[in-house]
């Protein structure tokens, strides 16, 4: 089973940008898609960003002025680079793997604190 591990997050002030990583460990995760999911405190789990195994990407509509995802599939690590972060990016964002037949994500990483203060 792939594991995944997210890094990257941190504290930083509106306007600033933070590179978010997701490694995996486990088998071969080069045909699978990940995704990238936020959370912020008393709401519901919103979906960020999908990359597919050729990396083709797709990002929510409200952030994607603003990030971008990429994958390394040789280094096993999905990316979320994100600009002029926002007090209203602050959340917990989570990495998933799914198989791209399917809808169900198999497998999440722990999450990563994003803290954007203005």
């Amino acid at each position: 089973q792939v594991q995944l591990a997210e890094s990257g997050g941190g504290s930083v002030q509106a306007g600033e940008s933070l590179r978010l990583s997701c490694e995996a460990s486990g088998y071969d995760y080069r045909y699978y898609c990940l995704a990238w999911f936020r959370q912020a405190p008393g709401k519901e789990r919103e979906w960020v960003a999908d990359i597919f195994t050729d990396g083709t990407a797709d990002v929510t509509y409200s952030v994607q002025d603003r990030f971008n995802v990429s994958r390394d599939n040789a280094k096993k690590v999905l990316y979320l680079q994100m600009a002029r972060l926002n007090p209203e990016d602050t959340a917990m964002y989570y990495c998933a793997l799914r198989r791209c037949d399917e809808h169900q994500y198999i497998s999440w990483g722990q999450g990563t604190q994003v803290t954007v203060s203005s």
